[in-house]
């Protein structure tokens, strides 16, 4: 575990070292998955079955790649029914959050009579990433299905793998309850590679969005530009920013809720006073050992978390913005006065009863964020990721008399005569 003080000597060195350290997948994985990629647009099926069995450990072929509806509605109807509650509840959330998200179509006539304007709408076809087998998320399939469903896409398949087959039954669950049309067993590079160029049993989307481990996120990379994507996501990020009037135990609760995820998941605690952070220190020893994750959350926060003393307060937002970190909880008596200096985060969590954990399932605002600094020019999955938008414009025989000189005149200025060519026609030059 790293720590730092504001008033070392050598703290803007060793910071900028932390803010430096991606985490993320090295030049073997990207290796790896342009070999999987290319496979898979020249043998399709053949290769995803391949694929399928080498890692998976079953043939979708023997099984059937295609999970029936029905068997996502038996799932659902499964279902203990305070589970089952939690997810409706989560999903009435997330829809609601996302609907307020929808942008507005313009149509409007200027000044000079040009009638001017945009519409907006959804893509044809998305795919999700989901992780299956005990890794299954339904959260995340929630997060990324509602918003595409708030957008209008007319088709949602679900790709997600099934370890020796088995279907994890609280995924296909959610996929009934979000209205996803196609759940297919396959799952890594493969999938989003079937996803993007399509084979004769999957057909291709138009965007691929989901959380996935490096290969996953590597082929997404890959293949930005053949589909739309999200984000390139790497391990997750908590930020902690905390005086000591908080529960250390608390904190190192919210600390701990990120370092399970993955080995390589960061957690970050900035505080002014030394003893606090000691004792937050001391306390995520004692929440370690309790945690069925113990395993993960301990190579996380043994290698990548980070406790770094500041004189005040006042110094955490510089050092939040130069992090760029995905979530960025701030637990004081005023959190809004810390929260206006902060530019770069994924999502932030306001107030000592607002874990970060509230996020990830029924606030309503996305879970899917940018990670590894990515936040300084990006933001979250929304319905946006989901749709594009199309300008519009129609000239009237007097209002090219007014802006259509100018046009020809910056024609002529760039060479490009037929540009000026098709304007001074419809003027009579």
């Amino acid at each position: 575990m790293l720590r730092l003080k504001t008033t070392d000597p050598d703290f803007a060195t060793r910071f900028a070292r932390l803010v430096k350290d991606r985490r993320e997948s090295d030049e073997n994985v990207s290796r790896d998955v342009q070999t999987i990629i290319e496979d898979v647009r020249l043998r399709g099926d053949e290769a995803l079955a391949e694929y399928t069995q080498r890692f998976d450990g079953h043939l979708p072929a023997a099984d059937g790649w295609k999970i029936d509806p029905a068997a996502c509605r038996e799932a659902f109807d499964a279902l203990a029914p305070d589970l089952r509650a939690a997810l409706e509840l989560a999903a009435q959330r997330i829809r609601t959050y996302h609907e307020a998200q929808l942008p507005q179509d313009r149509d409007y006539t200027d000044a000079a009579g040009v009638r001017l304007g945009a519409k907006w709408r959804a893509v044809d076809g998305a795919g999700l990433y989901v992780p299956g087998g005990r890794a299954a998320y339904p959260s995340s399939l929630l997060m990324n299905a509602i918003p595409a469903k708030v957008a209008g896409v007319e088709r949602l398949v679900v790709t997600t793998p099934t370890p020796k087959g088995e279907v994890n039954p609280l995924v296909l669950a959610a996929a009934h309850l979000a209205g996803v049309d196609e759940v297919w067993r396959v799952g890594g590079a493969q999938a989003v590679a079937a996803l993007a160029y399509g084979t004769k049993t999957i057909r291709p989307v138009d965007v691929i969005t989901g959380p996935g481990n490096a290969w996953v996120a590597e082929a997404k990379r890959q293949l930005y530009g053949v589909v739309g994507i999200d984000m390139v996501a790497g391990p997750s990020e908590i930020l902690v920013i905390a005086d000591a009037k908080n529960d250390p135990q608390w904190i190192a609760a919210d600390l701990l809720s990120q370092a399970e995820h993955d080995p390589a998941a960061q957690s970050i605690l900035i505080t002014d006073d030394a003893a606090f952070a000691d004792q937050v220190v001391d306390m995520v020893g004692v929440e370690i050992a309790m945690l069925p994750t113990a395993r993960v959350a301990k190579a996380s926060w043994d290698a990548h978390g980070t406790v770094i003393v500041v004189r005040s307060l006042d110094e955490a937002p510089a050092l939040a913005n130069a992090l760029a970190a995905e979530h960025v909880e701030i637990a004081t008596d005023d959190p809004d006065a810390l929260f206006a200096q902060i530019r770069h985060a994924g999502s932030v969590f306001l107030g000592r009863m607002t874990p970060e954990a509230i996020g990830d399932y029924v606030a309503g605002p996305n879970h899917v964020l940018p990670t590894g600094r990515r936040a300084r020019f990006s933001s979250g999955l929304s319905v946006l990721d989901f749709m594009k938008r199309t300008s519009f414009i129609a000239v009237s025989d007097a209002s090219i008399g007014a802006v259509g000189p100018a046009a020809i005149a910056l024609a002529d200025a760039e060479g490009l005569s037929a540009h000026a060519r098709s304007i001074e026609l419809r003027l009579g030059i």
